[in-house]
């Protein structure tokens, strides 16, 4: 049964904190950026250059809505997915806790660094992760059912706390 499914901006923490909470949870966990490479053989670099984003959101698509249609209990989700009219729709709809990551930029790009892996942020890191944030905050903000910053905690702090506030809600 899905309980949970991770949104927020590159450099959130949606699967380090997601792979908490299905352990708090005692639930099986999906990250929708490795089921992507594991399904293409690709690195999302790779896929990035040889299809381009578009190409790249196409594949994501698909991912998602097949995860989030599993059985699947915690599910962390790439930070642009949300684009995707679909998606939303189907975050909409879900009976899942919706948790919005939010994180500040200093925190963020230390944790994504410049390992060139992030194809969006990867030429001027903090011009695009703020642009991205800019554009993307609005969806987040609306399909959340819970926010939470992950700034200068441990993973499984986030998720203990986490826990908490879903037992309240749902208790």
């Amino acid at each position: 049964m899905l309980r949970a499914i991770f949104i927020g901006p590159p450099g959130s923490g949606k699967s380090s904190i997601g792979k908490a909470l299905s352990r708090e949870l005692s639930t099986s966990f999906a990250d929708t950026d490795a089921l992507i490479v594991e399904r293409t053989g690709q690195t999302i670099p790779e896929i990035f250059a040889k299809s381009g984003e578009p190409g790249f959101r196409a594949i994501e698509r698909s991912v998602v809505l097949e995860t989030l249609n599993s059985n699947i209990g915690v599910i962390a989700l790439g930070g642009g997915a949300v684009l995707d009219q679909d998606v939303q729709a189907a975050i909409a709809e879900s009976a899942a806790e919706v948790i919005f990551l939010r994180v500040g930029i200093g925190n963020a790009l230390t944790r994504i660094g410049i390992k060139g892996d992030r194809p969006l942020v990867s030429s001027d890191p903090e011009r695009q992760w703020s642009d991205i944030f800019a554009l993307r905050e609005p969806i987040y903000q609306r399909l959340a059912t819970i926010e939470i910053s992950s700034d200068n905690k441990k993973p499984y702090q986030v998720a203990h706390e986490l826990k908490e506030r879903m037992g309240r809600s749902h208790g």
